[in-house]
């Protein structure tokens, strides 16, 4: 038998989450762009003003220690048309030796609960498009892809330069 549990992050997790971080960018072909810290994860998840909250997913045959298996990064976002919170999921990664058991659905779905018990208006994500797998897999859940939205970005000197004006 086995078991899935999800369990809230703790700032004794902050080297596990540092961990994820790592291994969903090294996926993603990221590694390079990973700065994070276990300083900044304390300081920024569990310092007196946390931007996002973590959840992770423990893995776990019978007569096993459950094992973290995977981890959603969230955070709440506002909905100005809808005049609710919605929660955005910024990093979902499970890892490879625990794909196709289920792992992402349960955090998925824990995470759908969490939108729901805080009212949130929604519950969305962005999703590289290369990613064929992730695309049918969030879609099979319900999901729909929004086209006509292009996100933008401004970082580092051009983030500098448009507080400077």
């Amino acid at each position: 038998m086995t078991t899935i549990e999800i369990r809230p992050a703790t700032v004794a997790d902050a080297p596990l989450i540092l961990e994820f971080i790592k291994d969903l960018a090294s996926y993603e072909k990221l590694s390079e762009q990973v700065v994070a810290t276990e300083e900044l994860i304390v300081k920024n998840i569990f310092g007196p003003r946390p931007y996002a909250e973590v959840i992770f997913a423990y893995y776990g045959k019978t007569n096993e220690e459950p094992r973290p298996a995977g981890m959603a990064l969230f955070f709440h976002n506002f909905s100005t048309f809808l005049g609710k919170p919605g929660l955005y999921l910024e990093d979902l990664f499970v890892k490879p030796e625990f794909r196709g058991v289920g792992i992402g659905k349960c955090l998925l779905v824990q995470l759908a609960c969490i939108a729901k018990e805080r009212q949130c208006g929604r519950y969305e994500w962005v999703v590289l498009d290369w990613n064929e797998p992730s695309l049918k897999f969030y879609e099979a859940l319900g999901a729909k892809p929004q086209p006509e939205w292009i996100i933008h970005r401004v970082e580092g000197n051009s983030l500098d330069n448009l507080a400077s004006m």
